[in-house]
């Protein structure tokens, strides 16, 4: 585990302690190296004794599976150190976005090329039948035995799923879709930020990435159009909720003339039916960040704004479980031919 000391290395810690086919190998950092685990993660008390080690490539390459819980940019430099039969699990974007060009106006440096993306319940194609999501291709195929696994941004997760199965569907229109999108502080990291303090953040939500820069529109877009097989453009825009994790993504797209309600719940119940993550709730029900903290699923709630034409969908994740370590644990499963559901819980913590 390299970048132990963040909330997603210890996410990742958290749930790999509790899952029955692994056993927990070097755990390092950079800043927080020599640092007791328990130290800045007193709730891993089964690790509290490790001490963080430096994060080399000499060290991880020891180890079956990796999981990179590094900053942006960090990862694909020491990931071409790592020999090839070494499962890699990137949960930065280094690795994300097929498009270099998209990598270097959103992100600002080279393009690291592009492994599997990690998120098995997507839809990657239009369906055979119109107004359907029957024989449409999904993600996991790409993930049984990979080696390098691309784990997915935590707002394209919650986004993407919300919207896939009606442009798979050939249901949506592809040219104004919007999102709005709350989260936790802990998906802006542990670095200390005048701007993520207590007395800034509660009681308070402000918006941040306005005016579609944020750095995860390109991988929605991505995910979207592949979906639909055409171009989707996406106008994103997050807020930060005083909350410590999970995330509220509302997602509104045009409908196509004729679409009503039973059509769009149809393909979505048939998109996800299998799915042992994704959940559509009844009609006229909604999610909350509250059912899904510690959880790896993601909660769905669907209606029909008919006045307008436009299908609104709600997802709640929580970012850390789904939209971060849970999503790489659930590639590790299918990577090495376990059980996908393997280690990773389905309930949330309540009240």
């Amino acid at each position: 585990m390299a970048g132990a000391s963040g909330y997603a290395g210890g996410e990742a810690l958290r749930l790999l302690l509790g899952h029955p086919e692994v056993e927990v190998g070097a755990v390092t950092a950079a800043s927080s190296a020599g640092a007791r685990l328990g130290d800045v993660h007193p709730h891993l008390l089964p690790l509290a004794d490790r001490v963080l080690q430096e994060t080399t490539p000499e060290l991880l390459a020891e180890h079956d599976a990796v999981v990179l819980a590094l900053p942006h940019g960090a990862s694909a430099a020491l990931a071409a150190q790592l020999p090839a039969d070494v499962l890699v699990l990137d949960c930065g974007a280094d690795h994300r976005l097929a498009d270099p060009v998209a990598w270097k106006t959103f992100y600002g440096t080279d393009h690291a090329g592009t492994w599997p993306y990690g998120m098995p319940e997507l839809l990657t194609g239009p369906s055979a039948t119109q107004g359907t999501t029957a024989a449409a291709p999904k993600q996991r195929d790409a993930l049984v035995g990979a080696r390098r696994v691309a784990v997915p941004g935590c707002y394209p997760t919650g986004v993407s799923l919300a919207l896939a199965p009606g442009f798979a569907a050939g249901l949506l229109e592809p040219d104004d879709v919007v999102v709005v999108a709350a989260s936790g502080t802990s998906g802006a990291g542990k670095g200390l930020k005048p701007n993520l303090l207590g007395s800034e953040v509660m009681g308070s939500m402000s918006p941040y990435g306005v005016g579609g820069v944020h750095r995860h529109t390109p991988e929605v877009e991505q995910n979207l159009s592949g979906a639909a097989g055409e171009p989707v453009t996406v106008s994103f825009t997050p807020t930060l909720a005083p909350m410590p994790r999970g995330i509220l993504a509302t997602c509104t797209a045009r409908v196509r003339p004729g679409t009503t309600a039973d059509q769009l719940r149809a393909a979505w119940r048939a998109a996800y039916a299998d799915e042992p993550f994704v959940h559509l709730l009844p009609e006229g029900s909604w999610p909350r960040t509250a059912d899904v903290l510690g959880s790896n699923a993601v909660v769905l709630g669907l209606a029909l704004d008919e006045r307008v034409g436009r299908v609104v969908v709600v997802a709640a994740e929580d970012n850390l479980t789904k939209g971060t370590a849970g999503a790489a644990v659930q590639c590790l499963n299918l990577a090495f031919g376990l059980p996908e559901t393997l280690g990773l819980p389905v309930t949330g913590l309540a009240p």
